[in-house]
């Protein structure tokens, strides 16, 4: 990863990913973070219907594919790409992680969910066999919630039973939480094209529109491209 100029200092010499800590003060963003980062709530968050008629498409023509594991995929390859998603929060300080992760849901047969945790992977058709093997262990498991206290991931959730217009997070006011929160709604049909409802929930002290902006721009490329990048 490259930092941008006298932002960052190594941190955790030990750590083969050489995270790092920003360097607040020489950080451009240096007023914007000390404003919102003791806001009671400092997250803000935004929503829109994602074109996702390429997944749709590739699905049909391969059946093997998962669009649960597609979707969590694209977001998490966008989420990497943009510096800012990768900012985290811990005491006083913004620890810039190499590489994020994801952590996610999935319903289980008695109406519950729990939590699962996938490792973030360049190749697509690795990070679709992991998931899935992941997936498989958890349903045969005895269906524990297992909460991590991670920061170096994203938060993804998924409603497929509606079409949101509008989102917010059950929050834990008590504990420090900067990591961003995206969630997946329903797949519906407008005219000849497939959408999905997104919701981006981010830390202010960390990022602004702009770099939701960006994140959006990548995701939607990807989808479009998806016959390239989900491969299998």
């Amino acid at each position: 990863m490259r930092c941008r100029r006298k932002q960052c200092e190594n941190v955790g010499q030990s750590n083969k990913k050489m995270n790092k800590v920003l360097d607040i003060e020489n950080w451009s963003r240096r007023q914007h973070f000390h404003f919102f980062k003791n806001y009671d709530e400092p997250f803000f968050n935004v929503c829109l219907n994602v074109d996702v008629t390429p997944l749709i498409d590739l699905k049909r023509d391969n059946k093997d594919l998962s669009l649960f594991v597609a979707y969590h995929y694209l977001s998490m390859k966008a989420a990497n790409e943009v510096e800012n998603f990768r900012y985290r929060i811990k005491d006083e300080q913004v620890i810039v992680y190499e590489k994020i992760h994801c952590g996610a849901i999935t319903l289980l047969e008695n109406d519950t969910f729990t939590f699962a945790y996938f490792d973030y992977d360049e190749n697509f058709a690795h990070f679709h066999k992991k998931v899935k093997e992941t997936l498989a262990e958890i349903h045969a498991g005895d269906g524990a919630l297992k909460p991590s206290d991670r920061d170096d991931m994203i938060h993804h959730t998924v409603l497929p039973w509606f079409a949101f217009t509008s989102f917010s997070h059950a929050r834990y006011w008590r504990r420090e939480d900067s990591v961003p929160k995206i969630s997946f709604g329903k797949i519906f049909q407008e005219n000849n094209l497939y959408k999905m409802p997104l919701s981006v929930a981010v830390h202010h002290a960390l990022m602004d529109g702009l770099h939701v902006g960006h994140y959006l721009e990548k995701l939607e490329s990807y989808v479009a491209d998806a016959r390239n990048v989900l491969v299998l």
